[in-house]
């Protein structure tokens, strides 16, 4: 691994799978990050983040208090959660705080394989091999981090983790089509294997986090959800490994992905959307109100099936080659708390009893009809009413089993 820290300059590419294009520069002066766009790429008119970062020329800087002064497109490159506590803890096992890790020494670190299209040099990223892997040995590595200080696989954990978010440990995988083969992913696969990413367990999961979130996506389906594929793959210890289909590669081709954090300079951490302001951005950002059903289905799926960690990261949106975009598949779809017991985003400004009166309320402030929103309502809780019976089939507990039973709003 190169150096961790004092990167001054970050220059930022846009990578079709294809070709490399010039975005713009980032530099530090002073802890403040400033940025300009290349006078080529403001030639092409596609705007990678339209509200936040519009095109023009000349320097922009930000607030430092929220992302560290990044512009919200690039701290979407950046891995928060795991990813950073590796980051931090194998800065800490070198000597340096990580209160002296500037958000650029970040964005080295992630260089060409962050997720979604950009990229960024220098590239302190390290080796990327396409050796297989079995996942019980980044799981059991997880977990040992997770219960001590275990260095030694740091680096290891990192390169697997690539740029991906999130509070549980992650790898990204490439897997052949018999899902039998499975190796490490973040860099071009070798034929025949398509990139996937994989969660494992956290010192607050139960075993059956992954049989758990692999029914949720079951259900998210049956309710009509768009999903990417996923997967369950067997584990030593626990009901298995939860994998979902990575969206923003399309064979060699990278896509360029955006979430509604870095979109509307929304500080997850501290929840003040509601599902209102979601649509309203979908609407303006795709002009399309088959886009904007999407996310209130999402809105139905999620106060119904009691995933309350419905943070605006947990939102994201696709960019195509001439700069439209669509609502990404939904992702991170399961049962769960958020802050104080609320949801993350609120729906018509209610966040803890959150229910079927709002939805319908929701429904109509965005135009939908009376008609469709009682049926994607309806179909919503025809797929949540097979709860016990999936997540049975797929190895949850009975304690779990009867928790989420009990949440579920039918």
């Amino acid at each position: 691994m190169k150096d961790i820290t004092n990167v001054k300059e970050i220059k930022v590419g846009f990578n079709s799978g294809e070709k490399i294009i010039p975005v713009g520069r980032l530099a530090m002066r002073d802890r403040k990050i400033y940025f300009e766009y290349d006078a080529s790429f403001i030639a092409t008119g596609i705007a990678i983040s339209p509200l936040r970062l519009p095109l023009q020329s000349g320097v922009t800087s930000f607030d430092t208090h929220l992302f560290e002064g990044l512009p919200g497109v690039f701290n979407d490159s950046l891995p928060d959660g795991w990813g950073r506590l590796l980051f931090d803890r194998l800065a800490r096992s070198k000597g340096i705080l990580p209160s002296d890790i500037t958000p650029l020494d970040r964005l080295a670190h992630v260089g060409m394989s962050a997720l979604g299209a950009l990229v960024y040099e220098p590239d302190h990223s390290g080796d990327n091999s396409n050796e297989p892997i079995s996942l019980d040995v980044p799981a059991r590595q997880a977990r040992d981090v997770l219960e001590g200080e275990a260095t030694d696989v740091l680096a290891e954990l990192i390169a697997l983790n690539g740029s991906s978010g999130g509070a549980r440990p992650k790898a990204l995988i490439g897997v052949d089509e018999g899902f039998e083969n499975i190796m490490h992913g973040v860099s071009d696969l070798a034929k025949g294997y398509q990139p996937w990413m994989v969660k494992f367990p956290n010192s607050q999961d139960g075993l059956d986090a992954g049989a758990i979130e692999y029914v949720y996506a079951l259900m998210a389906m049956e309710a009509g959800i768009f999903m990417p594929q996923v997967h369950l793959f067997d584990a030593q210890h626990g009901a298995g490994f939860f994998a979902i289909k990575r969206f923003d590669r399309i064979g060699r081709k990278r896509v360029h992905m955006h979430t509604a954090c870095g979109l509307l300079h929304s500080d997850y951490r501290t929840p003040s959307l509601d599902y209102e302001d979601l649509m309203a951005l979908t609407s303006s950002l795709t002009r399309d109100m088959r886009e904007v059903e999407k996310m209130y289905q999402l809105a139905v799926f999620n106060v119904l099936a009691h995933n309350r960690d419905d943070h605006s990261k947990n939102f994201s949106f696709l960019m195509d080659e001439k700069g439209g975009w669509q609502l990404s598949p939904a992702y991170d779809l399961t049962f769960s708390s958020g802050p104080r017991g609320e949801q993350s985003t609120l729906v018509m400004g209610e966040g803890r009893n959150s229910g079927q009166d709002h939805l319908r309320k929701l429904g109509q402030e965005a135009k939908l009809g009376n008609e469709r929103i009682e049926e994607i309502i309806n179909q919503t809780q025809g797929a949540l009413s097979k709860w016990e019976e999936l997540a049975a089939q797929y190895g949850v507990s009975t304690a779990s089993i009867a928790l989420i039973k009990s949440k579920i709003n039918l």
